[in-house]
């Protein structure tokens, strides 16, 4: 026998039998690791499915109610898809509810409302993160404090403020009351704080005025929190509904929320509900291409104004 065959019939050292061993174990700990892997990945994609469901679920409903007749929608057992296909619905909601003229009414005070909200919420949140004035930080824990209290309370008072004023079933009822916000300038003032002081000294130096140096520096570098305070107060205008209910009921002025109330009543006193579910996916759909498209912004903008530094 060959010296080389011996040699291969000889019995392995210990160390090579734990190097063995070890590797072994490596590869039952590594595939357990990705069995589990695998298992958290299906649990949490799983999870996130049941969960888009359950918010996707009311959408799909008031679509379907939407495309319904009335009789289908009245019927005891509920059916997953029309019978038969009323898209006639969204014509007569639209002619029944004039939606056009809310429209009109919605964009007006919501464009108006936020134009002016941004330009008071950028200077005042300027004022608090960069100039210097006495009574500034006790000033501002005040406006904070005043976030604690609920928004029913200034209710009763704003009322009597506008009635005295003359204000009821006009725009700037709709407009003026709610153009500060305290969140809006919190949340811009922290954007503002995380940008160095260091450049508002040297503008200062080379002689920028405070104004030039908000609109060419600090507005630039916060654009998407400005982004976000600008959706968001779309939003709260578009979906308001009591004070408008409160202060202009009128034909005139009356926005989309308390316009849709009491539009679709029959003359034998019954609601048409497919009728109304098509007003309300009219209605819904803007603020969904709002969410759709421009999430990215709201998140990124109020993601940075938490963090200074």
């Amino acid at each position: 026998m060959s010296e080389e065959n011996k040699n291969n019939m000889q019995p392995s050292s210990p160390d090579t039998k734990s190097t063995v061993m070890r590797e072994r174990d490596l590869k039952k700990t590594a595939a357990n690791q990705t069995v589990g892997h695998i298992l958290v990945k299906v649990m949490v994609y799983t999870f996130l499915i049941i969960m888009a469901i359950v918010v996707i679920f009311p959408f799909y409903w008031m679509i379907n109610s939407s495309l319904k007749t009335l009789d289908e929608y009245r019927a005891q057992v509920p059916t997953f898809w029309p019978q038969r296909v009323m898209f006639s619905n969204y014509l007569e909601a639209y002619n029944a509810a004039g939606l056009g003229k809310l429209f009109v009414n919605t964009m007006i005070v919501g464009v108006i409302s936020t134009i002016l909200s941004l330009v008071i919420t950028v200077l005042s949140a300027f004022a608090f993160a960069r100039l210097e004035f006495k009574g500034k930080n006790i000033l501002f824990a005040g406006l904070l404090a005043t976030m604690m209290i609920p928004g029913e309370l200034f209710t009763i008072t704003n009322y009597g403020t506008v009635t005295t004023f003359g204000w009821k079933n006009t725009y700037t009822v709709l407009i003026v009351p709610f153009l500060v916000s305290v969140f809006y300038i919190y949340l811009l003032r922290q954007n503002f704080l995380q940008i160095p002081n260091e450049l508002y000294l040297a503008a200062k130096v080379d002689g920028t005025s405070d104004l030039k140096y908000l609109w060419r520096v600090m507005i630039p570098l916060s654009l998407p929190t400005l982004i976000s305070i600008t959706i968001l107060k779309m939003m709260g205008a578009w979906n308001s509904y009591i004070w408008p209910r409160l202060v202009a009921n009128d034909e005139a002025h009356r926005l989309i929320t308390n316009g849709l109330r009491n539009a679709f009543t029959e003359t034998t006193g019954d609601v048409n509900y497919p009728v109304q579910m098509a007003a309300v996916a009219v209605v819904s759909f803007p603020l969904f291409l709002v969410f759709v498209f421009l999430r990215k912004y709201i998140m990124k903008g109020v993601s940075r104004s938490g963090i200074k530094g």
